[in-house]
Parts: structure tokens; C-alpha cells; sequence
């Protein structure tokens, strides 16, 4: 290394920031993430940072800077955007033994500002001396994507709880406690939003001078994977995927979002195709209870959104009615997906006020559903899962007045590798779909625009006083 890691206690002591401009209220911006006092040292302040001196976040210092105004500091940033102040500047820094950073001057830094993941207290620091910054920035989102935004919470009350965790648990048992802590059930509640339970349980254990020997139950959560790109997953998705045992996955899962997962957790495909249910829906409900009955963390992975023609409902009741904890991770929508891969809006003011998701598709044992009885203008409608029924669709469509010419999107493995769009108008849907040979995964977007009010005449009224 040609550079120590290390991190500044910056409580009770002053940064020095020189420079009233952009590049000094970037820096501005990192520092207030700390407890130090700011001191902004220039003649004239640029908008944002005249805002922390009224605020009372920052102090200005508009006289000429001497050694002694460097003396003490934790540290100093020089960010006059004019190189001649910015050398002399590190200069006066250097002769009160002040480490300084020079914007964009690397040969007169002795500190660099790494990328930085903050989860306070938890602060993860990310440096490449100056070598490769976006290499730094790629680390920064992936751990980003790691670490649950109310992690630095856990540690926190983990901070105020150690004294009497010394006081109750027994030194040999201190270290497996802390394990559980931060590796077993109250890290799942607390990540998940139950921060409550997880104090509780913490608290409890304390109480009884040691963690559980075992976990009774394990949970489940039903992850929404998106319509096929791994990146439109939720940062929340990925975090459950890592902490996964075994993940139930279905056929339309893109296998890319899989290789997010633990490299060790175990993948169970329980796809259904339509006329053949190898994994009937009673079954899979039974499988992952009965996987979180024996202490493990399961994530039902479902495409899309699990609330949307996903069957959640039902998943949900079994895992309540066994006990179980269980939890809904949303997902990016096919339809969503869809309209942004068309570069259009679900909505349009004036146009269409009103969205509908319908599917095509029902039950075995049951009707089929009448997906367009809302279509109406003013209305877009999504169909999913509607293709092998489009001639039902485009009839039912024509019968309520759907306008001929009127276009009718289809957009086929939305944000896959495979993706690709056609519109049609209702006449002509079913031949274009048999041509291109679309029977599979896709969506239609059936837009049914408001008709154009003609302009009302203005009435001019006469008024007497």
C-alpha cells in the first residue's frame, strides 16, 4: 500500500474547507455527514454553502488564512478552483503539520477522500489511490447493495446494549451472543422493518444471560425478481436473495438474477407452465413452510411483482397460519417495465387518467376472465399472460367500441436479452402475433385514449355596478 487506511476522530475538532465555490461545497457535503465543526474560509460563498453559515452548520471565514487558522484541524480540504491559491494554500496547511487535501492535485494531497458506504456507525471507506475512481464507484454501489440501509441502527443499539451485555452474559458466552446478534434472527427482523422485535429479542436474551441455543422457525419472503434484468431488482431483493438458504424460483426468472444469490444457497425451480403444473400452487405453499419450520430463511422468488398475478395471497396465509414470518418484497411490474422500454408513459394527462392490470388467464378450474370489462376511454390496460387469447381479447375489445385504427402494443421477454416490440391495430393483432410467432411471455398495452372535447364557446358576461 502507498496509502494507510484509517478513519479521524473528527468529534470536538474543526476541518478547514478553502474555497467558497462547487468544489468546496462538494466537500461540504461529505463533512456533514461528520460531527466536526465546518469553517468555510473564503471571501464570497456560493449559495449552498452561505446556507450552512445561516443555518449555523458551518462558520465563515473571510479573513486572509495564516499557519494558525490551519493549527489544530483534523484535517483541511483547499478547493479554490485557482491552482496558484490552491499551492500556496497547501503550503500554510503543511506548516501547522495540517493534512490537507488539494482537489484535483493528487502530487500535494496527503489525504485522499475515499468513496464511502455509510451506514452509520457502520462506514465502509474505499480507496484505489488514485487509480482507477470509477473501479471505487463500481465497489461502492455493489457494497451498497450489500449492507440494508438500517444496518448502522443494529450496531448502534448493539453500542448501548454492550454494557449490560457485560454486566448479564457470561465472558465464554459473549462472543457466540454477538454472533447471533448480527448473523441469526434479530439481524433478519431488524433488516426487514421490525426493529422492535429485534430490540426485544435482543433485550430477552440478555435477559435469560445468553443467546437461544436454537432458532425455533425460520421466514420467508416472497421477492419480486423484476421482468428479467437483473439490475431493475430492489436493493432490498438482492439483500434477501444473499441471505437466502434456499430460494424457490420460477420458469420466467432470469438466470442472472439467481447468480446474485449466496453461491451456496440452495435453488429449487417450481416453474409452472400453463397446462402443466408439475408444482401445483398447494405444494409450493407447503414446501417453503415447511423449510422455514426448520430454522431456514426462504425466499420465494417470483418475477416481476409477487402482489400482481403472482399469487402472494395465498403464500402468505399458509405461512401465517403456520406461524411463520413472512414478507412481500416488491418488484418492477411487467408493465411498468414495459412502457419504459417503449419510452412512453402508462398515463397521459388528458388522455388516459385511468390503468388497469387485467390477465388473460385464470384458473384451470375456473372461467376465463373478462380482462378488458374496464376498457373504456380515457383507459390503458396491461393484460398480462393475454397472448394465447388475444382473438377472445380483440373480439371482446371490438365489441365494446375499441376504435379500429386504434394501436395496440405488445411487448415480448420485456428487459431480456430476447426483448422486442410490435403494435398492431385490433384488426390485424392475431395475424401479427402468429406471424412473428409470439405465444409466449408478453404483455399487451391496449391504450384507449379520451376523446378531444370540442373547445366550449366563452360566454362573455355583462356586468353592471
Amino acid at each position: 500500500m502507498k496509502s494507510f487506511p484509517m478513519f479521524f476522530r473528527t468529534r470536538g475538532r474543526r476541518i478547514v474547507i478553502a474555497g467558497g465555490g462547487e468544489q468546496a461545497a462538494q466537500k461540504a457535503r461529505l463533512i456533514l455527514k461528520t460531527d466536526a465543526q465546518i469553517v468555510l474560509a473564503a471571501r464570497t460563498l456560493e449559495p449552498e454553502l452561505a446556507a450552512l453559515v445561516a443555518e449555523g452548520r458551518a462558520i465563515h471565514h473571510d479573513a486572509p488564512l495564516t499557519p494558525g487558522d490551519f493549527e489544530g484541524a483534523a484535517m483541511a480540504f483547499i478547493a479554490t478552483g485557482c491552482p496558484g491559491w490552491d499551492a500556496a494554500l497547501h503550503g500554510l496547511a503543511q506548516a501547522a503539520h495540517c493534512p490537507v487535501n488539494v482537489v484535483d492535485r493528487p502530487d500535494l494531497c496527503d489525504i485522499t477522500t475515499p468513496s464511502i458506504v455509510d451506514r452509520d456507525p457502520v462506514v465502509i471507506a474505499i480507496g484505489t489511490e488514485g487509480t482507477a475512481p470509477v473501479l471505487g464507484r463500481d465497489l461502492k454501489t455493489r457494497i451498497e447493495q450489500m449492507l440494508p440501509a438500517n444496518l448502522g441502527g443494529l450496531a448502534a443499539l448493539a453500542g448501548r446494549l454492550r454494557p449490560a451485555v457485560a454486566d448479564a452474559v457470561p465472558r465464554a458466552k459473549r462472543r457466540a451472543f454477538w454472533a447471533w446478534v448480527f448473523k441469526s434472527t434479530p439481524r433478519e427482523a431488524w433488516t426487514r422493518g421490525a426493529e422492535r422485535e429485534a430490540a426485544r429479542q435482543i433485550k430477552q436474551a440478555i435477559a435469560d444471560r445468553g443467546a437461544p441455543d436454537a432458532e425455533d422457525v425460520g421466514s420467508i419472503a416472497l421477492v419480486g425478481a423484476g421482468p428479467g434484468a437483473r439490475d431493475l431488482l430492489t436493493l432490498r431483493a438482492v439483500e434477501r436473495l444473499q441471505e437466502a438458504d434456499v430460494i424457490y424460483y420460477d420458469r420466467l426468472v432470469d438466470p442472472e438474477v439467481l447468480e446474485l444469490a449466496r453461491r451456496d444457497a440452495e435453488r429449487v425451480f417450481v416453474g409452472k407452465h400453463v397446462g402443466a403444473h408439475a408444482w401445483p400452487q398447494d405444494k409450493i405453499s407447503q414446501v417453503i413452510v415447511a423449510e422455514a419450520l426448520k430454522g431456514r430463511r426462504v425466499v420465494r422468488l417470483k418475477s416481476g411483482d409477487p402482489g400482481i398475478f403472482g399469487r402472494a395471497g395465498e403464500e402468505v396465509e399458509a405461512a401465517k397460519a403456520a406461524g411463520v414470518t413472512v414478507e412481500i418484497v416488491p418488484g418492477v411490474t411487467a408493465a411498468s417495465a414495459a412502457a419504459a422500454s417503449l419510452g412512453q408513459s402508462l398515463t397521459m394527462r388528458g388522455e388516459t387518467d385511468t390503468l388497469v392490470l387485467a390477465t388473460g388467464t385464470g384458473r384451470a378450474d375456473a372461467p376465463l376472465p373478462d380482462c378488458v370489462r374496464h376498457a373504456v376511454p380515457g383507459t390503458t390496460v396491461a393484460i398480462y399472460m393475454g397472448v394465447r387469447q388475444v382473438d377472445r381479447i380483440c373480439a371482446a375489445l371490438a365489441e365494446r367500441g375499441f376504435p379500429a385504427t386504434a394501436q395496440i402494443d405488445v411487448c415480448v421477454n420485456v428487459s431480456k436479452a430476447g426483448e422486442h416490440m410490435l403494435t398492431a391495430t385490433l384488426q390485424d393483432l392475431p395475424g401479427r402475433l402468429q406471424a412473428e410467432q409470439v405465444d409466449g411471455c408478453a404483455i399487451l398495452l391496449v391504450r384507449w385514449p379520451a376523446p378531444v372535447e370540442a373547445a366550449k364557446p366563452v360566454r362573455q358576461l355583462a356586468l353592471s355596478g
